[in-house]
Order: C-alpha cells, then sequence, then structure tokens
C-alpha cells in the first residue's frame, strides 16, 4: 500500500521504519530540514516504565494554581491559563477520576515495555550505536519525597516494573559522584530502566528506512488533508497537492490538531513545554553513570556519551518560541545540587545548548494510537512527555494493526474513538 507519514520525530520515523519494513510504499513529510528538530531533538533521553504518570505527581486544580509562582513539581502553569486550557485542564481532571484510569495506566505501562523490547530488537539487528545508557536512580531529598512515590510503588511493580529501594549510602555507592553535600533520604532504583539519545537514534532509523525505499520530503509544511473516493490527499504549502495514498499517519505532535480539524476531528490536544541543557561532561569522574531523577523537582540528569543533559519541567502555557529564564535556572540549580563538578557550562558560545519543546499531551495522558473516524486516516500522537518511551512500541502495534494483523498488545485503551467521535 502507499502510505503517508506526516511528521518526522520519533513517533513519525519509527512509524515509516515499521511501515516500511512491512513492504509498503511510505513517504514521510516534515516542514524542517531533517528529522528530529523539535520534541525529539534535545528532550530528557529517558526511557521510564511508570514514570512520570505513577511516580510523579498528579497535580490539582489547586496545586497547578499556586505552581504559577513557583517552579517544583511536574504540571504547573507558564502562565494565566487561556479559556481552551481551562477546558482542557477541566477534561483532565475529569479523565484522571474514571474508573478506567487505572487500567489505562496499567497499559501505558505495558506499551513502554513492549516499547523497550521492540528498540533492543531493532538496535540488534542493524547493530546501531548511539549514546545510552541502563538504569535510573529517583532521588528522594526527603522522606515525604518516598512517602508519595511509595503510594504508587505497589502498582508500578505488579505492572511489571523492576524497582528497589536503597539508602543514603546505596543510592551514593551506585552514583558516586553524587554531592556529599546535598541532603539524600533514599532512592528508587529502576533498573529496567534506560536512556539514550533520541535524536541521534531517529537519524540512524530514517537511514535504515531509507535504505529500504521510504522517501522523506523536508522543508515543505502540510497544511491540510483531504479524504477524497480515491484515497487520502496531502496538501503542502497550501497548494501542491499529492497523488491519493491509500492510507495517512498523523504523527505531527502540537500541529496535528490544526491539521485535522478541517476534516471534523476536534483533537483536545494541549502543548505542554518542557526545557533541556546539554553540555560537554568536564571530569567524568563528577558526572553520573546513566541516569537519576530529582523526584521533588521532577528533573532529570543523564549522561549521554561525553555529554550530561538535564532536563524537566512541564509547563502549561507561556511563550511557545522563548525559553523561560525560570525553567532553566532551576535546571542549573538542580545540575549543581547533585552533580556540581560534571558539567563545563563555560567556554565557547555555543558549547551549552539550551532548548525548550513542546510536548502534545491529550486529557487523560495517554497517547492516540489507531485508525481515527475518517477512514483511512490514521493517528500515533500525544504521547506527551514519554514519546521516547513509547516510540517503537506504538509504531510496531499501529502498523499491525493498519495490515489486518492483530498487535502484540492491546491498543483499546489508547483508541482515538474515546476522545474523537
Amino acid at each position: 500500500m502507499k502510505i503517508a507519514v506526516i511528521g518526522a520525530g520519533v513517533i513519525g520515523v519509527t512509524t515509516a521504519y515499521e511501515l516500511t519494513l512491512d513492504g509498503h510504499e511510505v513517504s514521510v513529510f516534515d516542514r524542517h530540514g531533517t528529522a528530529g528538530e523539535e520534541t525529539s531533538f534535545a528532550n530528557g533521553s529517558l526511557m521510564v516504565p511508570g514514570w512520570p504518570s505513577s511516580l510523579g505527581h498528579q497535580a490539582s486544580w489547586r496545586s497547578l494554581l499556586a505552581s504559577s509562582g513557583s517552579h517544583t513539581g511536574a504540571l504547573h502553569l507558564g502562565g494565566w491559563p487561556s479559556t481552551g486550557t481551562w477546558h482542557w485542564l477541566w477534561r483532565r481532571q475529569q479523565a484522571l477520576r474514571k474508573p478506567d484510569h487505572r487500567t489505562r495506566q496499567a497499559a501505558l505501562h505495558q506499551l513502554a515495555h513492549y516499547s523497550q523490547q521492540r528498540l533492543a530488537a531493532i538496535t540488534d539487528a542493524h547493530q546501531l550505536s548511539y549514546d545510552n545508557s541502563h538504569g535510573v536512580l529517583l532521588l528522594w531529598r526527603h522522606e515525604r519525597d518516598a512517602t508519595q512515590a511509595r503510594a504508587a510503588l505497589a502498582a508500578v511493580r505488579e505492572w511489571g516494573t523492576v524497582a528497589r529501594e536503597v539508602d543514603a549510602t546505596q543510592a551514593r555507592q551506585i552514583e558516586p559522584a553524587l554531592n556529599a553535600e546535598t541532603g539524600l533520604h533514599g532512592a528508587l532504583e529502576i533498573s529496567s530502566a534506560q536512556s539514550a539519545n533520541t535524536r541521534q537514534f531517529v537519524l540512524l532509523l530514517k537511514q535504515l528506512a531509507q535504505q529500504r525505499g521510504c522517501r522523506f520530503e523536508f522543508g515543505r509544511a502540510v497544511t491540510q488533508v483531504r479524504s477524497t473516493g480515491q484515497g487520502v490527499q496531502i496538501v503542502r504549502d497550501g497548494s501542491t497537492e499529492t497523488p491519493p495514498f491509500d492510507h495517512v499517519v498523523v504523527c505531527a505532535g502540537t500541529a496535528s490538531a490544526a491539521l485535522l480539524r478541517p476534516l471534523g476531528l476536534q483533537l483536545p490536544l494541549q502543548p505542554v513545554y518542557g526545557h533541556s541543557v546539554s553540555a560537554a561532561i568536564r571530569e567524568p569522574l563528577d558526572a553520573p553513570l546513566s541516569a537519576v531523577i530529582d523526584a521533588r523537582h521532577q528533573v532529570s540528569i543523564t549522561r549521554l556519551g561525553q555529554r550530561v543533559r538535564v532536563a524537566g519541567g512541564q509547563s502549561l502555557g507561556g511563550s511557545p518560541v522563548h525559553h523561560s529564564k525560570n525553567e532553566l535556572q532551576r535546571l542549573y540549580r538542580v545540575l549543581m545540587d547533585w552533580f556540581p563538578g560534571a558539567a563545563r557550562l563555560g567556554g565557547p558560545k555555543g558549547s551549552v545548548q539550551e532548548w525548550r519543546g513542546a510536548q502534545a499531551c491529550l486529557p487523560d495522558a495517554a497517547p492516540m494510537v489507531g485508525e481515527s473516524p475518517v477512514p483511512r486516516v490514521w493517528l500515533n500522537l500525544g504521547h506527551g512527555a514519554s514519546g521516547w518511551a513509547m516510540a517503537c512500541g506504538s509504531a510496531r502495534a499501529l502498523a499491525d494493526q493498519l495490515q489486518g494483523n492483530s498487535p502484540a498488545l492491546d491498543l483499546t485503551p489508547f483508541a482515538p474513538a474515546r476522545w474523537l467521535r
């Protein structure tokens, strides 16, 4: 079949790879000059089943309003919400209270585990080399941090995440470079987690897809998707039409809502902004061996080859183009708390990379994976902060479903129809 994929981030490229692997004629469209230029460019790089949805904070209305003046916790306000954002927040609170929320969380864990298995299979099959490490420490500064995480730990273990509690001494043995002057109550060792450079993987997988005949067309924005009797047409730059495709898979992140609205699909997508700082390692002995997460601030510090990356924050609202000084300062502060000598923060201009990206989030914190109510239009989007953790599994499962085969896991909890009628 002839299939179009819109979006060349980690979700779009993994989807294109799997469809090409199945023998389809695949074309990928993206407005940027190459793959992985937006959310996949410099995200936190963590693949942690169960984080942050279960071990993190589920923000209430009160905590969200209070967060507009502070910068701790997972989700906070970057400015006073618009009417649309208030409506999305209301839908989010309703979704988190529904009886099926726990079932959907379990399904998210299964998808993340399946995605890790698929990533390992692809990596081994092609002997791919990219910066990666295994194991993550969730650091507890105080007893109350540990108490909050323990409430979800039983469910996380039940769903298959391998995790054990360690005291402060054991945590410092696992990560010897942790600052001795920073208070540490204990930690949770998540041995099944891993971290990897998302963009490196995306570019490698793009090459593999191209070798199998996948076409990538960059530099021109897709402005419309048209469903016709002959198939689905892609319109670029408002005028150029492609020949009909048998199917189209939309993986365009936050841009997906506007793209699909003319088809009558009202996607409740909300952009949530995250930040990261990447810098060269100054002294390897002062840097983390793999990755840690500060539970209080929900900031990750990850070693990626010869660089260290600090990432965190989920900000609703604020400028879509400008970095948040407060967010970046928080990242630098957390880095200095735990690994003060790890990164080379001075030196030539450009040696430190500061990044901001929009994550496309749905109210129930789960993605849409499957065919939309419009025939031949498929969706693989809304993964939020867990896009990298779920990309390979979502892509393989959607490719199986599109082919008419039964996926390796049940996609019912992620069906687009739950939000689209």
